[in-house]
């Protein structure tokens, strides 16, 4: 009889505390897992969406607020921009920029927020090397004298409201979905819809920003204001950090109205920053989880020892060394953690499809099921070690067997 077949009949004698174990080390290794993969996936994703865009200028208040509203279509808008300042600042200081897109926000349809936008836009990056595409349809007409009723929509929207090319719709009035509200007499119609970008563009509704601007129940006095620039600074890399350096002189420092984010970067790090104490609350649960299921291994081989002083005698007297006893030991509570290790990529897989919904559908942000990471092999092969290593207290018991006294029958 081999090392494997004396463990594999140990295993399923023991099936119930075996696999009760192997459960509680697999969620703790499926969550380590996640938790990791999660919040590196996030972060690199959150930091891709700001695509080409280095900064934005808009009105005073928050620069987080600024970039959640602006480039997540999250959190409300601090404000506007007036017109005069918007004009200022695309003639004066286009030496430090190659691309300065306005967006304008205030309806939304359905839940759906409705960005009012240039074509600029759709000529940027929505995430580093990926342009805007349709799936089908074109883009709305820009004309600044007469604006069209025209709307490109995203691909979670198009999912989500069932809206296919040329369905028209009208727009409510605010950020939030109210279905007792009365909509805006104006009437829109679907002429693109955008292929998935994996970004927070598939949850929103793009129409002309002259359309925004001069909507229905809209006051014609703020015609001209935007929400925010989105800006592609110049890519000389002395002119860059020059008008970066300026730009935040002249807004930040130079007036009382108007806000300027210089890297958009390191607004969404400091974001990331704030919420690393919940990573580290999940982190240690996850370890503590692992460390109490490697515990139960302790207990479960342990208190079996009792039951199997008989069995280690006998495989003694056939020629069995106290190596060899304790070798099994050892690698049966090795391979109740590498059971949990296997249980613990389903888990994982659990987790991640779960978030990987839970952001698309709420942030537009995607995550990558299959992509590999490191931790995805350190974790495993981590607690299958501590497996092995929490092996070695009952694995002294069995070496220290008595062969004569455990061979004497039993009444």
């Amino acid at each position: 009889m081999t090392l494997w077949m004396i463990i594999r009949n140990s295993l399923r004698q023991h099936a119930l505390s075996t696999g009760i174990t192997a459960v509680s080390i697999g969620l703790g290794c499926g969550l380590l897992m996640a938790v990791w993969v999660v919040n590196f996936q996030t972060q690199r994703a959150f930091k891709n969406v700001t695509g080409g865009f280095d900064s934005i200028l808009g009105p005073r208040g928050s620069q987080l607020q600024l970039v959640l509203n602006s480039l997540f279509h999250m959190d409300s808008s601090p404000g506007l921009v007036n017109s005069v300042d918007y004009q200022i600042f695309r003639k004066k200081y286009q030496r430090f920029y190659q691309a300065a897109v306005p967006i304008a926000v205030g309806d939304n349809f359905k839940g759906y927020r409705i960005v009012g936008t240039t074509h600029d836009l759709f000529r940027t990056e929505h995430t580093p090397g990926q342009r805007y595409e349709l799936a089908v349809g074109e883009f709305f007409i820009q004309n600044e004298k007469q604006w069209n009723k025209e709307a490109v929509i995203g691909d979670t929207v198009a999912r989500k409201l069932g809206l296919r090319l040329n369905d028209k719709f009208n727009p409510y009035h605010g950020l939030n979905f109210a279905p007792n509200q009365k909509p805006h007499k104006d009437e829109y119609i679907v002429t693109g819809i955008l292929k998935p970008t994996g970004a927070p563009a598939d949850r929103v509704i793009w129409i002309p920003i002259e359309g925004l601007q001069q909507m229905d129940g809209h006051d014609l006095k703020y015609s001209g204001d935007v929400s925010a620039v989105l800006i592609q600074m110049s890519e000389d890399p002395t002119a860059r950090g020059f008008g970066m350096n300026s730009l935040d002189s002249i807004y930040n420092k130079g007036t009382d109205h108007l806000t300027f984010v210089k890297s958009t970067d390191e607004v969404v790090t400091r974001l990331f920053e704030q919420f690393a104490w919940a990573e580290i609350v999940l982190r240690w649960v996850a370890y503590l989880v692992a460390v109490v299921a490697a515990g139960g291994v302790l207990a479960s081989i342990y208190n079996s020892m009792n039951e199997r002083r008989r069995e280690f005698a006998i495989l003694r007297a056939l020629g069995a060394s106290r190596g060899t006893i304790f070798s099994i030991i050892v690698l049966e509570s090795a391979v109740i953690a590498a059971i949990g290790a296997a249980i613990g990529f389903v888990v994982y897989a659990v987790i991640m499809v779960a978030a990987e919904n839970t952001l698309r559908d709420e942030i537009g942000v995607t995550l990558h099921l299959q992509e590999f990471h490191n931790i995805m092999v350190v974790v495993p092969l981590g607690l299958i070690a501590l497996g092995a290593a929490v092996g070695i207290v009952p694995a002294c018991k069995a070496y220290s067997t008595d062969v004569a006294q455990n061979l004497i029958p039993q009444s």
